[in-house]
């Protein structure tokens, strides 16, 4: 019985939002830089010079969009992103998996009050790793904790 805990819906919610938000400030740029005339005439002086507001709304855009084609690639990639508490092994999004028998201890003590909780373990060097799990990051992470508790005791 594998329990599974994706990628929290909180955080693909704020890239959702940092993907709009950047969206909409690299439209509005654009649109002040290149096409709305009064405020052009507005931001260049006498010589015929732009004014560093002009300047940064004809680059602002570039940047800002490609800030919000990296945010949703990184949304993309992340997207199948989860925690699996199996019968044998903890494995966190497929590359990382920590063996219950390698798990020296559980801090649960902040997963009350803030919603993370650490686990030490030692890796396959031996060298002794503490690994931090939030619900910021997971959902479902208190059966994935009751799962691991019941595991390792």
């Amino acid at each position: 019985m594998a329990i599974e805990a994706p990628y929290s819906k909180y955080r693909k919610s704020n890239f959702k939002i940092a993907i709009f938000v950047c969206i909409v400030l690299a439209s509005w740029c654009a649109y002040d830089g290149y096409f709305n005339q009064k405020w052009i005439e507005d931001h260049i002086d006498s010589d015929g010079n732009p004014e560093p507001y002009l300047v940064f709304n004809r680059r602002a855009p570039i940047f800002l969009f490609s800030a919000a084609v990296l945010c949703g690639a990184y949304l993309f990639v992340t997207k199948n992103k989860k925690l699996v508490a199996e019968e044998n092994e903890l494995v966190i999004s497929c590359s990382e998996k920590i063996s219950y028998d390698a798990i020296q201890s559980v801090d649960k003590t902040n997963f009350e009050s803030k919603g993370c909780f650490v686990i030490t373990y030692h890796d396959e060097t031996g060298k002794e790793v503490n690994r931090k799990l939030s619900d910021r990051a997971y959902d479902n992470l208190a059966a994935v904790l009751e799962h691991l508790v019941a595991k390792i005791s």
